[in-house]
């Protein structure tokens, strides 16, 4: 008997059999109407969109970072790019609502021309990006290491500046490892909630997110007010939107291979 796929399924259904009975139920014996109402699909598709631009944004700011970080290591500043991985996410709304106060010149300045943080899609992407940056480094990191560095070397040799060899060698070579690790970092931004619950408990801007939380708050204040039943099914209704599009997001990375 092969004991190592042994234990690998009993840990894989470890992992997977809390999300298939919380499915069951919640399109079984736990289903609710108001599990399918208009107001659930909204904060889901909120959740969705605010995931998926924190993801554009992490691949637009920290590639560079984590292509850094593979080329020149440094401990230090690796330490300093997983720490709002490391601490209580709760504490990473706090000081974004702090930077972005009228107690910090950079915050006064902010809300001077009327850029807010507090209850908005943009204070709710910013948290996002920032509890979700982390996990895209840390996925690209080991990517660029991978990599085959002759081609890197050959164009360095003739001349190119390392900004240049990096987005005209590197990138176009890193599309998979992009797509994957943008995943990753989206179904991190999506099971957000201590941070987003601090930053954006609901946006009221702008106005077509108006009062509508984020998928997380919503089960939760589902949860809180309603019981069990309402929070089972809207979460069964979550799981079975994101499965979705994560697979389907992969399928479209196997064709681009």
């Amino acid at each position: 008997m092969n004991w190592l796929k042994v234990i690998a399924a009993v840990s894989l259904a470890l992992l997977i059999a809390p999300v298939v009975v919380l499915v069951y139920e919640g399109f079984g014996p736990l289903r609710t109407s108001s599990g399918y109402s208009y107001g659930v699909f909204r904060s889901i598709g909120l959740s969705l969109l605010s995931s998926a631009i924190a993801a554009i944004v992490c691949v637009a700011i920290f590639t560079p970072l984590a292509y850094y970080f593979a080329r020149n290591q440094t401990k230090i500043g690796e330490t300093l790019a997983d720490i709002p991985a490391s601490i209580p996410h709760p504490i990473i709304g706090i000081a974004i609502l702090v930077l972005f106060s009228p107690l910090t010149p950079f915050g006064n300045f902010l809300q001077s021309i009327g850029i807010n943080v507090f209850d908005t899609l943009f204070g709710l992407v910013l948290a996002l990006t920032i509890v979700s940056a982390p996990i895209y480094v840390k996925s690209m990191q080991p990517y660029f290491q991978s990599m085959n560095k002759s081609h890197e070397n050959f164009a360095l040799g003739l001349g190119a500046s390392k900004l240049r060899t990096f987005v005209s060698v590197v990138l176009p070579n890193s599309r998979r490892g992009i797509l994957s690790a943008s995943l990753i970092s989206m179904s991190r931004a999506m099971s957000e909630f201590g941070s987003i619950a601090i930053v954006a408990y609901e946006v009221l801007s702008p106005k077509a997110f108006f009062g509508v939380s984020p998928a997380s708050i919503l089960i939760f204040n589902l949860y809180t007010f309603s019981g069990l039943q309402g929070a089972v099914t809207a979460s069964a209704v979550l799981i079975l939107v994101s499965v979705a599009i994560m697979v389907s997001l992969r399928f479209v990375g196997l064709g681009n291979r």
